[in-house]
């Protein structure tokens, strides 16, 4: 896959007193939605312009682009990377500062992900190498380097055996697939339906909004983890409110299938919150007997759908009153940005829960949302457990998070 990349305005280092020229070889490798990649960037530096090449390795598959805008500014440095996907230019912008024989920069790809990374100076990065030095951005399962804390431990006892398995003698409940117009899109789009066992029009049922990742789509969640065996099996055993489900399609463009490419439909992820508010929701409530208000509503989803769930769920608390992200990507906003004002998010929110897989290597991003939380004192609940990247985790998660929504005093 070739992609257009501009790169770049990097700054003088203010090595031994005076601006030093940044021309030479800077390597990074930092993790990414589509997994570790790995750059090389071969600059040359004109005064404050900046002009070189980016050579690019993701999944086996590599790419060489010319750096253009380079500019430089002491020692601030800021860069455009353009990837074309499927026709459509994304827009990687980097901005960051220069120290002695690094680029310390933070890559923002569209509205999508946010992620700091560092460049080293080719000897530099080979220095650490062989000193046996971690680089950053090295490969710790899907993602990048794993690093635990004291706080990174379950919240949970294991699952009991069989949790996913269809048992015999109980009642199931339905799972069908509805279409519904979308505005905000420009056309008809699916989602998938669970109604638990017994589902009467003359009662009203809380709804879940579950959400997949960035290769899935409206039947991730079903092929994957059988939300409807999970919840007929909690149902049965009175472990949950019976709820609805809705698994939508989080990729908001007319051509919504993940394709070749599912990276080149990122932005289509950030815009979904439209969608999903001003579309999906009204559609399901005119379809099915749903409660109306905020605290029967949740919003939930893994990966990407993690992400998405974060950002949109924290950022409409008038909608949604329980949220779930399942090892959230890095789609996922900074923490400061999910809950700018931590008294007003506590006040509001019924539960928020985020988990992670001890060996997934994008621990961090949940990992930091945790952190921050902690440290305002926004009550949540952070579970680790033994899993990566994978629905093995995802499962368990849907499983604990369906027993703790739509009851009171969750917190």
């Amino acid at each position: 896959m070739k992609a257009q990349i501009t790169l770049l305005t990097l700054a003088a280092l203010p090595w031994f007193g005076f601006g030093a020229d940044v021309t030479g070889t800077w390597k990074a490798e930092f993790d990414s939605q589509i997994g570790l990649q790995k750059y090389t960037y071969t600059l040359k530096q004109d005064g404050t312009n900046l002009t070189g090449k980016a050579n690019s390795e993701v999944n086996d598959r590599n790419r060489e682009a010319e750096l253009k805008e380079g500019k430089v500014d002491g020692d601030k440095i800021s860069f455009v990377e353009m990837l074309n996907f499927q026709g459509n230019d994304i827009r990687i912008t980097y901005t960051g500062t220069i120290s002695t024989n690094e680029l310390k920069l933070t890559r923002e790809v569209g509205t999508f992900a946010k992620e700091d990374i560092v460049a080293k100076r080719d000897g530099a990065a080979q220095t650490a190498a062989a000193s046996g030095q971690r680089r950053p951005g090295g490969r710790g399962g899907f993602g990048g380097p794993i690093t635990l804390g004291p706080d990174d431990k379950p919240a949970f006892p294991p699952v009991p055996e069989g949790f996913d398995k269809a048992r015999d003698g109980i009642a199931r409940g339905k799972i069908e697939m509805v279409e519904y117009d979308s505005k905000s899109v420009g056309n008809k789009r699916k989602a998938l339906v669970y109604t638990p066992p017994g589902y009467s029009p003359d009662t009203t049922y809380p709804v879940l909004y579950l959400l997949h990742g960035i290769g899935g789509d409206e039947e991730e969640w079903r092929r994957g983890g059988h939300p409807e065996i999970i919840l007929d099996n909690l149902i049965a055993d009175k472990k949950v409110v019976p709820m609805i489900i809705v698994m939508p399609n989080g990729r908001a463009q007319p051509n919504d299938r993940a394709g070749t490419n599912a990276m080149g439909t990122a932005p289509a992820f950030a815009k979904f919150d439209q969608d999903l508010l001003k579309d999906l929701i009204p559609f399901i409530a005119s379809k099915y007997s749903v409660k109306a208000d905020r605290e029967s509503r949740a919003l939930a989803g893994l990966s990407m759908g993690g992400g998405q769930s974060l950002n949109f769920g924290l950022g409409n608390l008038d909608t949604f009153a329980w949220v779930g992200g399942f090892s959230s990507a890095p789609n996922t906003k900074r923490p400061a940005e999910l809950v700018p004002d931590p008294e007003a998010t506590t006040k509001q929110l019924k539960l928020l829960y985020i988990s992670c897989g001890n060996k997934d290597g994008l621990i961090r991003m949940s990992q930091g949302v945790h952190a921050y939380l902690k440290e305002k004192n926004v009550p949540h609940i952070w579970h680790v457990d033994e899993h990566a990247h994978d629905f093995q985790h995802w499962k368990k998660g849907l499983y604990q998070f369906s027993q703790l929504i739509f009851k009171p005093n969750a917190k």
